[in-house]
């Protein structure tokens, strides 16, 4: 007999229309999170309006609002969103905007654990264990099983709020060494109790924490979450460990999809970002002595690493072949081309930030021409912007700046 090859399984088009759990999103393309900047004593702002209508009006199929924190001590700074009842109007008025431009929108939720502020949330920063943080010159504090429990339940409860202030989807944090991030992390995860030492205990947390959105959401929302494949600095979370974690979660049924990420905010921040590290624009962004501190020994953390697009497939490749579940590609995402190489390999969705801080409007110029090329330099100066209104540097801020709390 004759033998044939059997057809290539067909390659789905990025800017046709896509199921993400219960929700259908216009195409296939996110606006990542990105903290804004722009909300004020934890709640929504005209301008934070703005800035997630203008990407709705820009054509992608989902934009995501970064973070909402589910407790007051989660915050990074107390001018954060959090999830109280104040905030409800508020939210309901952004969703409400962003559906009038035929986007979907999602709520970015979590807990900031040993990345919090403590000083600006006048609360001690939890982490799995007491640690000095150099960035806010503070101890965190050894988060109890209390305050575990505490937090799983303050996730359910932001799902439930989610759908009431009209979100079509939640993305757990679980990334960047936030609280169950770095429960995850072997190095800075030292417990004795069954949230330490071995993977399954390490990964309790995040379980925990999925499990609850998911029994208080049901299906009546997607639920995503944002996965650090790995740490990037050593002795942390590392791929082989983030492929078990996943799978995990997909036994789970938990999440609908997992947005692939990497690096840690309190070690690490730019090994998600490469490209250059912007070392004099973070200090004029600091307050003394932290200041000083960025211009003496900036470098030692905030490393450069060479820039190239679709710079997390090569490990992102090792999550989509040992789970079935949706996979959102994230890094260095900005035409199209890099776009259809994604759907090609398997990833059902893709991610965008800093292209669309240079180009809001960018999926529908490419719906328009498919050659067209993202304009972002990858300069990074961007993340220095979160201070006053997030915004790439080079357009200008083109929106307000919120006032400070």
């Amino acid at each position: 007999m004759t033998q044939t090859t059997p057809p290539a399984k067909d390659v789905p088009d990025v800017l046709a229309p896509a199921k993400l759990g219960p929700v259908t999103l216009r195409n296939r393309v996110i606006k990542a999170a990105t903290y804004e900047g722009l909300s004020r004593k934890s709640l929504v702002t005209d301008e934070l309006i703005e800035f997630h209508v203008r990407h709705a009006a820009g054509g992608v199929g989902m934009t995501t609002v970064a973070y909402c924190a589910v407790a007051p001590e989660g915050r990074t700074s107390a001018r954060q969103l959090q999830w109280t009842p104040e905030a409800l109007p508020g939210l309901r008025k952004l969703t409400d905007a962003v559906h009038a431009e035929g986007a979907a929108v999602a709520a970015q939720i979590g807990h900031a654990g040993p990345v919090a502020n403590p000083k600006s949330n006048r609360l001690p920063a939890l982490a799995p264990n007491r640690h000095f943080h150099a960035t806010t010159t503070s101890f965190t504090r050894a988060a109890s099983r209390d305050d575990l429990r505490r937090i799983v339940q303050a996730h359910g409860h932001a799902g439930t709020m989610a759908i009431e202030a009209g979100f079509d989807a939640v993305e757990i944090h679980l990334g960047h060494n936030y609280l169950a991030s770095s429960f995850l992390s072997p190095r800075l995860n030292h417990r004795k109790d069954e949230y330490g030492g071995s993977l399954a205990n390490r990964a309790r947390l995040s379980r925990d924490i999925a499990r609850a959105v998911r029994d208080a959401v049901g299906d009546r929302i997607a639920i995503t979450a944002k996965f650090n494949m790995d740490d990037g600095v050593p002795g942390g979370f590392w791929l082989d460990e983030s492929i078990q974690v996943a799978q995990w979660l997909e036994q789970d049924g938990s999440v609908d999809a997992l947005e692939l990420t990497a690096g840690s905010s309190l070690l690490n921040p730019m090994y998600l970002f490469k490209g250059e590290a912007p070392l004099r624009e973070f200090a004029a962004a600091m307050p003394q002595p932290i200041r000083l501190g960025v211009k003496l020994v900036g470098k030692r953390l905030l490393h450069s690493y060479p820039y190239q697009d679709a710079y997390l497939l090569k490990d992102a490749r090792q999550i989509r072949a040992a789970v079935r579940m949706p996979l959102i590609l994230l890094g260095g995402i900005t035409d199209k081309k890099v776009m259809d190489q994604a759907m090609s390999e398997g990833f059902e969705f893709v991610a965008m930030a800093r292209a669309l801080l240079r180009e809001p409007d960018l999926i529908n110029r490419m719906r328009a021409d498919a050659d067209v090329k993202s304009l972002c330099i990858h300069c990074n100066k961007c993340m220095t912007a979160i201070y006053g209104g997030t915004h790439c540097v080079l357009t200008g801020p083109l929106i307000r700046q919120a006032e400070r709390a």
